[in-house]
């Protein structure tokens, strides 16, 4: 067996290079850019304009009573020229006329209809944005990774409409097992319903994959072997579920190692031993467990964090916390265990209590978890009163 920490590290060494999509930019808010940084095409803004609601007026004329001569409305095209004893009405955001070089607010002035009556000077520039107070161009612009809402704002005031970003992974999602049905549909004896192809959409989707749910594959070496080498035909990734350990009805490793070469087996964790990681045709290969828990915590611990690499995230995006354990959890002293527990904050900081039941096959406790804590390797449990290291798994 090998640690959770290798097996991320190999995986993550193994991941596929980045495609690039275009997008329109209203679309790209959590992407990353192609590019870290843009040169700005245009000054933003790209004319002087005035910051209130008011008059566009010479500074050297005040105070005064003044002539208005026209307007200057948010878009204008045709302007006033503002001369020495007259002054132009202007919005907030119009362009500022020719001629004018301050702005004098309305609460500031009193307006007679022809003439407005301004008591006190002002300076030049007062309430004027300079073309080009935010952005000038030529400038090189460095864009976040994720981008921002306010980074898309950024990127449509200089007037570009589409960006290029690291394309979501295209993630093939291969359940099998004679025993399943799909949700939905009437169960026969001696079945369950597909609980995992379900889960694992859901899961690769949430961590930014684009999944690609096939059809389910029966217990059946060329049947298996046939949806591996059509699933790298379409897919980034290849996930699979159930057939990865050592029972007459597990092909899914044999498969691997057959079409391509199985790099690791089993993983040195709680639930999730069963783990065949491998490539075929340069494509990389995860097979989950079949027990929906196990399924489900690999993925959180070793495919999210591949699928955010792939997306040029770091790490798992997760907050991390340290919780005190508050009651003792059996587990396997030679794996890492993930516990499933319910958190709460106290006046000694975050606690931890079992979220419901532990083994791999009782799926409630994780839905009902606010996180995954982990008990090392080489414990021989959970002990009560220590603090662990936890993934937070709800915001």
């Amino acid at each position: 067996m090998i640690s959770v920490e290798d097996a991320r590290e190999r995986l993550l060494a193994m991941r596929p290079a980045p495609r690039h999509e275009t997008l329109p930019v209203a679309e790209s808010a959590g992407r990353v850019p192609a590019e870290a940084t843009v040169m700005a095409p245009i000054d933003v803004p790209p004319f002087a304009n005035s910051a209130m609601d008011g008059f566009a007026v010479r500074a050297a004329d005040l105070p005064g009573r003044l002539r208005i001569i026209g307007e200057s409305a948010a878009g204008a095209i045709s302007l006033p020229t503002v001369e020495p004893g007259t002054a132009a009405r202007i919005s907030t955001g119009a362009p500022m006329p020719p001629g004018a070089d301050t702005i004098v607010p309305i609460e500031e002035a009193t307006d007679a209809g022809a003439e407005v009556d301004i008591r006190d000077a002002a300076p030049q520039g007062r309430h004027v944005r300079g073309a080009g107070h935010d952005t000038r161009a030529g400038e090189t612009v460095t864009l976040p990774a994720p981008l921002t809402p306010a980074a898309v704002g950024v990127l449509a005031s200089l007037g570009i409409g589409e960006v290029e970003v690291l394309a979501r992974p295209r993630v093939a999602v291969l359940s099998s097992g004679e025993e399943l049905t799909d949700p939905g549909t009437p169960l026969a004896p001696g079945h369950i319903y597909d609980a995992n192809a379900p889960a694992l959409v859901a899961a690769i989707s949430e961590a930014g994959g684009v999944p690609i749910l096939l059809p389910r594959i029966g217990d059946d070496p060329a049947a298996v072997a046939a949806a591996l080498t059509a699933a790298v035909e379409v897919a980034d990734l290849v996930v699979t579920s159930g057939g990865v350990s050592v029972g007459a009805h597990d092909h899914v490793r044999d498969a691997l190692s057959r079409l391509g070469r199985l790099d690791f087996w089993r993983i040195a964790m709680q639930p999730g031993k069963p783990l065949a990681v491998g490539e075929i045709e340069g494509t990389v290969i995860i097979g989950l467990p079949g027990n929906p828990v196990s399924a489900l915590v690999v993925t959180e611990l070793l495919v999210r964090p591949l699928i955010r690499a792939v997306i040029g995230l770091g790490g798992d995006g997760r907050a991390h916390v340290r919780a005190i354990l508050d009651e003792e959890a059996s587990k396997d002293p030679e794996r890492a265990a993930y516990l499933r527990v319910a958190l709460r904050q106290t006046d000694a900081g975050w606690a931890a209590s079992p979220a419901g039941g532990q083994l791999s096959s009782q799926l409630q406790a994780l839905a009902a978890a606010d996180g995954l804590l982990a008990v090392p390797a080489g414990e021989p449990a959970g002990r009560a009163g220590v603090a662990y290291d936890t993934i937070v798994l709800r915001d």
